[in-house]
């Protein structure tokens, strides 16, 4: 579903009674269609991730749901559409909410990414402030705090590699874009 309005879009996390995810699903994105909220509310994701299972002797794969009794929209916080989403039928809140009509906080960005990417959805464009040849910082993951220089980028694959001082050898490590930032000097 898109909108014409993508200023404020932002990703939320709403819980449900576990095993009405898709329920809530379906009864946000008729809701979404019927008060003709297109432009408010956009994408509506339940994450789930494939697992392998052996049955009979034989391989399946079977869609299992990452976080049983939440779901993930994507939307611009007015307080109409907070108002219709907090109401569906389902729906007991948004993660992050203080309570007592507080709006609620929104997925950071490097939150949000991984669960998209890990379900082979494309997030937005990312925006870098480093180039090939620049000093970064890697800010998560096992060289969190580590410093080095950008060799290459791959937008594709959203990675970089990375000259980081490894037991005293320059060494090129693959890290994830949204993983580092640049070193102001």
């Amino acid at each position: 579903m898109a909108g014409m309005n993508d200023e404020g879009r932002r990703w939320y996390v709403v819980n449900t009674y576990s095993g009405h995810e898709n329920k809530v699903k379906e009864n946000l994105e008729k809701r979404v269609e019927s008060m003709g909220l297109q432009d408010t509310l956009f994408n509506i994701v339940i994450p789930e991730h494939i697992e392998t299972e052996i049955k009979d002797g034989k391989k399946v794969n079977k869609s299992k749901i990452m976080f049983p009794g939440y779901v993930l929209v994507e939307m611009v916080m007015t307080d109409e559409a907070w108002y219709v989403v907090r109401n569906t039928s389902g729906v007991t809140g948004f993660i992050g909410s203080s309570g007592g009509g507080a709006k609620p906080f929104p997925l950071q960005k490097h939150e949000i990414d991984p669960i998209l990417k890990s379900m082979g959805i494309r997030t937005s464009q990312l925006e870098l402030n480093f180039e090939v040849g620049d000093d970064v910082k890697v800010l998560s993951g096992p060289f969190a705090g580590k410093h080095g220089k950008v060799e290459s980028i791959d937008l594709e694959k959203e990675n970089a590699i990375v000259l980081i001082d490894f037991l005293g050898n320059q060494t090129p490590m693959e890290v994830e874009l949204i993983k580092l930032e640049k070193e102001e000097l």
